[in-house]
């Protein structure tokens, strides 16, 4: 019977999309990158060589723009006809940037894709966000690169996103990259792929348990070797869903080995956190905070896949709202409950333009809640927590 009920429960998570989507991809034909001597593969839109270092492009064709975003990913490179990275577990660390296009009509909180509503069965990047190209690189070269993008922004920025459950490296990278151009970042993108499975099926969701449980170790190190290479000085850290265990648990590690860094880590962003609740007040949340790093976690009650995370494991989430809201000194809890009302409800973090507006001032502005519009004090016997206003 327990079987039989966690397959049903599981079968259900089909219905949760949390935030990867299935795109018609364009072939990619593998090149030789003789600066490197690594491989590198890109899509045949060839036009697009103008790009300017992590900025917005204004190409010829003035229907997109395209954004730089730089990554890390312990994915494998894929055999597959139109697929750069798979959904298993690769050998070492891989690194490059892909270029994204933003169509020109883009709407802020949306990551535009082909829709068989409007009978549109290929990627356009004048109307959809699209990968037009990935690039691998040798790890010198890639921080090299880093490194000279950062030195050009406003105060030496960048964030890193590590993605969550369900999550293709396509669709990491589209997202990345529309965080950064609805945001206006002026710093450097980067995404971190672990090999979620990126389709919503039976056991896919507890084989990405296990291969971000087993990715964890390169998360560590890639940050590690983040600060300890770039001169970045105003860094970012933004997970969501599932993602947020790599990263809360990596960061809890180097924060307490080299507590330096934290002058540099401006804000940790943890979205809709796919963490046991009681696990993440007595074992996270202590070390985190223990740093003094700012910390901004989103929260919803109406969090189906976080819903789903509970009944497969009996127990509360961390992203969960409601009565086991997360209420902990050194962390500023957002219920955005009220911000999504679509059926899914899990990728609120991007896909609303609330959100976004506040991660926006938290962001270019360093706005603590208190002091950031649309946002309500909520007092309890706990302490307080902040809600957007319905």
């Amino acid at each position: 019977m327990r079987g039989a009920r966690l397959f049903t429960i599981i079968s259900t998570l089909m219905l949760v999309t949390a935030c990867g989507t299935l795109q018609e991809r364009q072939v990619l034909n593998p090149l030789t990158d003789a600066d490197d001597r690594a491989p590198s593969v890109e899509t045949n839109e060839r036009d697009n060589r103008n790009t300017r270092e992590g900025a917005v492009e204004k190409p010829t064709d003035p229907g997109y723009a395209i954004i730089k975003v730089f990554f890390a990913t312990d994915r494998n490179l894929s055999k597959k006809s139109g697929e750069i990275f798979g959904i298993n577990r690769g050998s070492s660390l891989i690194y490059g940037f892909c270029k994204v296009s933003i169509p020109r009509d883009h709407r802020m909180g949306h990551l535009e894709s082909p829709s068989i509503w409007k009978w549109e069965r290929r990627q356009n990047p004048s109307k959809h966000v699209v990968l037009l190209e990935t690039h691998v690189q040798l790890r010198k070269k890639f921080f090299n690169d880093l490194a000279a993008r950062i030195k050009t922004s406003s105060g030496k920025k960048a964030f890193l996103f590590i993605h969550g459950y369900n999550v293709t490296f396509e669709d990491a990278a589209r997202r990345t990259a529309q965080i950064s151009y609805d945001l206006g970042f002026d710093g450097a993108p980067i995404f971190y792929s672990w090999p979620s499975q990126g389709v919503s099926m039976p056991l896919a969701y507890t084989r990405d348990e296990a291969n971000n449980e087993w990715s964890q170790a390169n998360l560590k190190r890639f940050i590690e070797d983040f600060f300890a290479q770039s001169d970045a000085q105003d860094v970012y850290l933004i997970a969501h869903s599932m993602g947020n265990r790599g990263l809360t648990r990596a960061l809890a590690d180097i924060l307490s080995a080299k507590p330096s860094i934290k002058e540099r880590l401006k804000e940790v962003i943890l979205a809709a956190p796919d963490i046991d609740a009681e696990v993440f007040r007595r074992d996270i949340a202590p070390l985190l905070t223990a740093s003094s790093s700012p910390i901004t976690l989103y929260a919803s009650s109406n969090d189906l896949a976080l819903v789903m995370s509970k009944s497969v494991h009996g127990s509360p989430r961390a992203g969960d709202s409601g009565k086991g809201l997360i209420i902990t000194p050194g962390i500023e809890t957002i219920d955005a409950t009220y911000t999504d009302t679509s059926f899914i409800g899990h990728s609120y973090y991007a896909e609303r333009r609330s959100i976004l507006a506040d991660i926006f001032y938290v962001i270019t502005e360093g706005r603590r809640a208190d002091g950031r519009f649309g946002l309500k004090k909520v007092r309890t016997k706990n302490g307080y927590y902040w809600e957007f206003k319905p």
